[in-house]
């Protein structure tokens, strides 16, 4: 699938990036208002959405709590400048992640094509011969991109999903900011970038506790995190 929805009031850049997007290759639908961005996310006919967090009516943060109420299509919130706080709570409500406004059409398709890589691409390796990695409780077909976590399924969303298998194949060892950031978000850390850290919040807390009351990923300070294996 390689179709983008758009969704941004500005009309003006609405187009440029549109024109741009489609340049490279993908087929972009343009919406205005949040009202038609979550309908048409909520479609199926989307790759992925590109969702503005500052609109009238229905804001990009309002509208991105609906998505994520009925689906884990990929989301990549534009943000204004320098405001952690949208940002932090968009990847908290399920934001896979976030471009700063003003933005060039450059940057932007550069941070579509890692999420859609990293969402599409097959796995290149297994853990085990039928494919899945299994660490503790925790089961998942990366070829399928589907996890179970006790038996049951673990909703995540794209990144979350890239980042938990990045750490359970390599369970019991430390895994630097900088890697997660690389191969989870297909991007280079950026100075001062809170998302791998509030990704992995979302995830521990759909894990929960393990039965001594630790957490399943642990935060190794100044070094990075690490998946326990049990």
């Amino acid at each position: 699938m390689n179709r983008v929805l758009l969704v941004d009031d500005d009309v003006e850049l609405s187009a440029l990036l549109r024109e741009y997007i489609e340049q490279e290759g993908y087929e972009a639908t343009v919406v205005h208002d949040g009202e038609s961005g979550v309908a048409e996310a909520l479609s199926g006919r989307h790759a992925i959405v590109v969702l503005d967090v500052m609109m009238p009516g229905i804001g990009g943060i309002e509208a991105l709590r609906r998505i994520r109420a009925q689906s884990n299509v990929p989301v990549l919130m534009l943000t204004a400048k320098g405001d952690d706080v949208d940002r932090i709570v968009g990847l908290e409500l399920g934001a896979d992640d976030y471009v700063p406004k003003p933005c060039t059409p450059r940057e932007l398709v550069a941070r579509l094509r890692a999420i859609l890589r990293r969402t599409h691409e097959p796995a290149s390796s297994a853990d085990s011969p039928n494919g899945t990695v299994a660490v503790g409780p925790l089961l998942m077909w990366p070829q399928m991109r589907r996890a179970e976590w006790q038996g049951r399924a673990l909703e995540l969303t794209s990144t979350e999903y890239n980042l938990l298998e990045l750490l359970a194949r390599n369970a019991g060892r430390v895994v630097s900011k900088t890697e997660l950031s690389e191969q989870g978000l297909g991007r280079p850390l950026a100075r001062f970038d809170r998302s791998i850290d509030v990704h992995l919040s979302s995830i521990r807390h759909k894990l929960g506790a393990r039965a001594d009351g630790g957490s399943w990923i642990e935060t190794v300070r100044g070094l990075g995190y690490q998946m326990i294996r049990e």
